[in-house]
């Protein structure tokens, strides 16, 4: 079908029947915010130190003496990953000496946490930490308790991965997560065209009209003008068409690395609601409020100004913001935490807005496609996001750096894609948009071949 738009224009653009599928798709990405989320308390690590064994025999003196204190976040706190040896401990007590009096403590030597951690409970009665992980994997307790939960985030982001491989190469039918049949919701009518099922299409397009209570031309689609684009339109798509020409493999490789550091800066910013001042709960409560106006704003955003600038413009308000946390002094906490939720506000509506332009970008016979291996790429980067978080290990600030200069370095990246705003959604390569950097370059190219043969009309990416 060479012209959808328009011979689906009786439909109209916001029915009842676009409502609904609208509605109930939003509705299916319900679940998915508990599931992302819920890593945050569930593989969280409470405070801890390591464990002391009830048959120590160890006074109360030295049972309180028996971890060491560190320098952490500038005041002193008990150590989470060395102990001091308690043979020794256990000599002392039993020569009544008394720490710190008859006995320097700086001067004893440590060990690891040879039985484990004890747990506070003040914040979490339990996570994967304290009751799975540690449990399952016992050769671990000679580390550090700390390094526990980024498996535990890595196993949560993981489980996504295998949903987007799965359906990067695969657009036949609609899997939603929130349990809704694909009888409700049916396949799109301009993707089963471009695959020659006619047939199919034309009942979903009858059966929306319907819904709309609008009239049906008696003839949808003109069979003759079918049989001559059935061989293009049924050709099937392989991974390799996004990289077929320089033109779509420059789109490809700069769109997948847009949906991988703008997961990194997004589930960075969510992973590391715990280390914030102040309570996790109500931390994260904040977090998931600022993605309200975001969203608000980027669907503003989108209906009346260029992509690439809208993109470009909320990609450097993050990623800005972000940066700017290192400067706030240490006292500051209220200031640093509104930073971090304007910086989260600006990753949240560019994360938003990827979803229309990528799509925008693509012809319908690849679209599927696209948006699957971009959404790899996406929990490709919401695996790596655990390991900027624990990056504050050695330095506070140097996670917020990371993901401040990546996020401002792919908003200048955006600003290298072709605007699709105010176009039709291409349907073939050939009407695929060029990139900045192309245009020039192309128009030139299609100029000089008109001439030397008049029968070329354009020039095929």
């Amino acid at each position: 079908m060479r012209d959808y738009d328009a011979a689906t224009a009786f439909l109209g653009q916001w029915g009842r029947f676009q409502r609904l599928v609208f509605f109930l798709l939003s509705a299916s990405t319900i679940p998915n915010g508990f599931n992302g989320m819920s890593a945050v308390f569930l593989a969280g690590t409470p405070e801890h130190h390591c464990a002391v064994p009830p048959g120590a025999n160890l006074s109360a003196e030295w049972l309180n003496a028996s971890i060491p204190l560190e320098t952490q976040g500038g005041q002193a706190a008990p150590s989470h990953c060395r102990r001091y040896r308690l043979a020794a401990l256990r000599n002392f007590s039993a020569l009544g000496l008394r720490p710190g009096s008859d006995v320097e403590l700086s001067s004893l030597e440590q060990e690891p946490c040879l039985d484990g951690w004890e747990y506070s409970r003040d914040v979490y009665h339990s996570t994967i930490v304290t009751e799975v992980w540690q449990e399952e994997h016992p050769f671990l307790d000679h580390g550090c308790a700390d390094w526990l939960q980024l498996p535990a985030d890595l196993l949560y982001q993981l489980g996504d991965v295998h949903g987007a491989l799965r359906h990067s190469g695969d657009g036949t039918d609609l899997k939603l997560r929130g349990s809704l049949h694909t009888g409700i919701i049916p396949e799109s009518p301009r993707w089963l065209i471009s695959q020659g099922r006619y047939k199919e299409a034309e009942a979903i397009i009858r059966r929306a009209a319907k819904i709309n209570g609008v009239p049906v031309p008696a003839v949808l689609f003109d069979t003759t003008e079918m049989q001559d684009s059935k061989p293009e339109q049924q050709q099937k798509a392989i991974l390799l068409d996004l990289f077929r020409t320089r033109n779509i493999a420059t789109i490809t490789i700069m769109s997948l690395l847009l949906w991988f550091f703008t997961s990194v800066g997004y589930f960075g910013l969510s992973l590391s609601t715990p280390n914030w001042h102040g309570n996790a709960y109500i931390n994260c409560f904040l977090s998931a409020v600022i993605e309200v106006p975001a969203y608000v704003i980027a669907w503003l955003l989108l209906r009346s100004l260029p992509r690439r600038y809208s993109l470009s413009g909320t990609f450097f308000l993050g990623g800005g913001v972000v940066l700017f946390i290192q400067l706030v002094p240490a006292d500051f906490y209220v200031l640093s935490i509104g930073l971090v939720m304007l910086g989260k506000f600006g990753i949240t509506a560019a994360f938003s807005m990827l979803y229309v332009y990528n799509v925008e970008l693509y012809p319908t016979l690849v679209r599927n496609m696209a948006v699957g291996a971009t959404s790899t790429a996406s929990r490709l980067g919401s695996i790596i996001a655990p390991y900027f978080v624990y990056l504050g290990a050695y330095d506070r600030f140097l996670p917020y750096i990371l993901m401040g200069s990546l996020t401002v370095l792919i908003g200048i990246l955006t600003l290298f894609l072709p605007e699709s705003y105010g176009n039709p959604l291409p349907e073939s390569f050939e009407q695929m948009l060029k990139v900045k950097c192309f245009r020039n370059e192309q128009q030139a190219t299609g100029i000089r071949k008109s001439k030397e043969s008049p029968k070329i009309l354009a020039t095929p990416l």
